[in-house]
């Protein structure tokens, strides 16, 4: 990765968003929660089987109720969260929960799984890193899971699920000849691999910050680390909730979650262990790293006090030898020798001399 100008201050978020304004309002009253956008939603619908695909950018509203055809499956892929109105409608078509609507239009919610009976309803937090800012940014994606169709509903539109939509168009795999919940996993497994590609980049500044550290740690080296100190606290608040989602979807005995599924499922959930595991040991190498700087930096003191005390030293006796024939007596003998000037001159370079091998001996230099 390119090095950042290490003048250019640290960026910093808030670890907890502001969601005062919904104090006081009715459960289930839907208000948009996040970033303000401004561009149109939009929708892909791709119905398939193991024989057949269509894939779909229709109307939001007036293309998105599932076809009769059983033996089909149901993807619609929504991006964009902050029309209302739009998701009302979407929501009476699907009837979906007033409560589920609500945790839509929240992008700032928790990771969590519920089970309405006839649907399953799942909050996923999806990250980006920035390479220009060095800052995790968070979208939110939430999940609907019927019999044979998933709603899947994004901030804005991203990469994530490409590979997915690939896999489906060219019929890799088994994803076609299975049903909505393999879909389902496929999706949550794709916000999970993205996991991976941002501990990979976070991994490498961790090693620079430690070249830095050995090489000439500075100010800004304290800003980078405590910097990726804060974004692996936003990466363990989106993971570890994650990981609780999945092992739900494990232990839950709903018909809509087959039990071939479940081998997946248990895939993806030793993931986020291991994601877990490499952002617990990512904090530790950052705590270490600090103590390292605070340690660099005492020793860098350390050093220079050492020199100016010994400078010091060394000066003592000079000073005091200056200062004794300095003095303004009359009657002083050796102010009249002739050779009392080099005698003296030949005294402190003794004492300064002898003093630094002294030193040297005792290995204090």
């Amino acid at each position: 990765m390119p090095r950042k100008n290490s003048k250019r201050p640290m960026p910093r978020k808030k670890l907890l968003p502001k969601t005062s304004h919904k104090a006081g309002r009715a459960p289930g009253t839907m208000i948009h929660v996040g970033p303000p956008r401004e561009t149109p939603v939009a929708l892909l619908r791709m119905d398939y089987n193991s024989e057949t695909l269509t894939a779909l950018t229709p109307d939001p509203v007036d293309l998105c109720r599932p076809a009769p055809d059983a033996t089909l499956v149901h993807w619609f892929h929504l991006d964009g969260v902050h029309d209302l109105p739009l998701l009302e409608k979407i929501g009476s078509i699907f009837d979906l929960h007033p409560l589920v609507l609500e945790d839509m239009v929240n992008t700032e919610h928790r990771p969590k799984l519920e089970d309405f009976e006839d649907y399953l309803f799942m909050v996923l937090k999806m990250l980006h890193l920035e390479t220009e800012s060095d800052i995790i940014r968070t979208e939110q994606v939430t999940l609907v899971l019927t019999r044979n169709t998933v709603l899947s509903l994004a901030e804005k539109p991203g990469p994530v699920f490409d590979s997915v939509r690939e896999r489906l168009r060219n019929n890799k795999g088994r994803i076609r000849r299975r049903g909505a919940d393999y879909l389902a996993y496929a999706l949550i497994d794709a916000v999970v691999d993205s996991y991976f590609a941002i501990l990979e980049q976070i991994g490498e500044q961790i090693e620079q910050l430690e070249d830095e550290l050995v090489l000439r740690p500075a100010p800004e080296t304290l800003n980078k680390i405590h910097h990726l100190k804060r974004e692996m606290i936003l990466l363990r608040k989106a993971v570890w909730p994650l990981r609780e989602l999945i092992g739900g979807l494990q232990r839950m005995e709903s018909p809509l979650i087959a039990d071939s599924t479940g081998i997946f499922l248990r895939d993806v959930y030793d993931h986020t262990i291991q994601i877990l595991d490499t952002v617990e040991t990512f904090r530790d190498v950052l705590s270490g790293l600090l103590d390292l700087y605070l340690s660099s930096i005492s020793n860098r003191m350390n050093e220079v006090m050492k020199v100016l005390t010994i400078i010091a030293t060394i000066f003592i006796p000079l000073t005091f030898i200056a200062g004794i024939y300095g003095m303004n007596f009359e009657h002083m003998p050796e102010l009249h020798w002739r050779w009392s000037y080099p005698l003296l001159l030949l005294l402190m370079l003794c004492a300064s001399g002898g003093m630094f091998a002294f030193f040297r001996k005792k290995r204090w230099i």
